[in-house]
């Protein structure tokens, strides 16, 4: 598609995975061509929500495969990557560049602590290996490693570094981004309790895994932020909370992917050792469903 600029509601796509190990492609094609048809502006394999790190390379190839052949050039793919190590992580961006991916999400793995210089020369490695936009991403929830303010100004400057991921929650410290590098890079919200508020101060849009589960609603949220109907939008996002608080009190990826099989999609289990949702919770996750889905045909 070219380096056009990424902006709007690019949901975090689950990673459907059979008992053998196998990618189920075609209920993963049935799946994007679903998000599509509801109006995502991108899709993006391999982030949180794609259960990355449960992975093999193979599997990973795959899934950006099959996205790219499906998306069918309609809506850009950025493709997350993730290691612990600067050469296997040059390694897979470069594949999945060669396989079409539009865009690349930085996502950095970790297990010994790493100093700020070796966190700067993990992303800047990834960026200078690949020829289209890198989006950075900080989750500290998930994450033992953190990008620091520092990190951020001095990644900025990297060519193809042109969007931050920010699923701190910390408004403080986007705030501080935005006003020293906000000139320099875009900032994509995650789909918690601040979307709105990135949207209010320049945000370009969302990476979410929620986006899979509902993403009329979802592209609905940024529709109405676009046109800055701001009142409008934030009962909208409050009545859209319910499935950010489940999946907050369960395991992600378990939580949408359950969501994904009552809506017709067998997307298969979470892959172990993180197990189904099942029970009271399952049940929890229905009714919270239930409730969205008939916003979702207003």
């Amino acid at each position: 598609m070219g380096n056009e600029e990424f902006a709007g509601v690019f949901p975090y796509l689950v990673s459907p995975i059979g008992p053998a190990g196998e990618v189920l492609e075609e209920v993963f094609e049935s799946l994007i061509e679903h998000l599509i048809r509801s109006g995502v502006h991108g899709l993006t394999p391999l982030g949180s929500t794609g259960e990355f790190a449960y992975l093999t390379w193979p599997q990973r190839k795959k899934i950006i495969e099959v996205t790219v052949k499906t998306a069918a050039g309609r809506v850009p793919v950025v493709a997350g990557v993730a290691h612990t190590s600067v050469r296997e992580a040059v390694r897979q961006a470069q594949e999945a560049e060669k396989l079409g991916a539009d865009g690349i999400l930085a996502i950095m793995d970790s297990y010994f602590p790493v100093s700020p210089k070796g966190v700067v020369a993990y992303f800047r490695g990834i960026a200078e290996a690949v020829s289209c936009p890198v989006v950075l991403y900080t989750n500290p929830s998930f994450s033992s490693t953190n990008l620091s303010l520092e990190a951020v100004e001095e990644l900025a400057r990297v060519s193809h570094i042109q969007y931050l991921k920010d699923a701190s929650a910390n408004t403080g410290n986007l705030l501080t981004i935005m006003n020293q590098a906000g000139d320099r890079i875009k900032i994509f919200s995650a789909s918690a309790h601040i979307p709105l508020f990135v949207m209010m101060l320049g945000g370009v849009g969302w990476m979410s895994g929620p986006a899979c589960v509902i993403p009329r609603q979802s592209v609905r949220l940024y529709e109405m932020a676009r046109a800055k109907r701001w009142d409008e939008a934030i009962a909208y996002q409050k009545e859209l909370w319910s499935i950010n608080r489940i999946f907050q009190k369960y395991s992600l990826a378990a939580c949408i992917k359950a969501c994904l099989q009552i809506q017709g999609f067998p997307v298969g289990d979470p892959i172990p050792p993180i197990m189904p949702l099942s029970g009271d919770s399952l049940k929890e996750v229905e009714e919270v469903l239930k409730r969205l889905t008939a916003l979702g045909r207003e």
